[in-house]
């Protein structure tokens, strides 16, 4: 991903809290399955080292995402993970429709490399 060093902070929390971040920093009601929170509004390749951001996963959404989707809950919680990663490395599914096949695209290329980790 261009991101040979970097840092960044995990929490994992509950569907309350994350519903009062969603509230206070997006102005959405409600909770939702990941935020992420990046130190800078567009990275660039040279700037993708030191701390990159927050990422911050609801468990209790975790848990009732992986039911729905036959995942266990630490395969959930990996693709919350690589997804608010994205999001720290500037990819923005919401922006428009060609970015969300790419963001999709290298979600489904990092969750691959991690399936085959042994």
């Amino acid at each position: 991903m261009g991101c040979r060093e970097g840092e960044l902070s995990i929490l994992l929390t509950g569907d309350e809290h994350i519903a009062q971040l969603n509230r206070r920093y997006l102005g959405k009601e409600g909770p939702t399955n990941v935020l992420a929170f990046p130190m800078s509004e567009a990275p660039q390749e040279g700037e993708l080292k030191g701390m990159l951001g927050d990422i911050v996963i609801s468990v209790d959404t975790a848990m009732r995402e992986a039911e729905e989707c036959g995942e266990t809950l630490f395969e959930t919680v990996f693709r919350l993970l690589i997804h608010g990663l994205l999001h720290l490395l500037g990819y923005d599914h919401e922006r428009s429709e060609e970015e969300a096949d790419r963001m999709q695209k290298a979600q489904e290329r990092l969750l691959a490399l991690i399936d085959n980790v042994p």
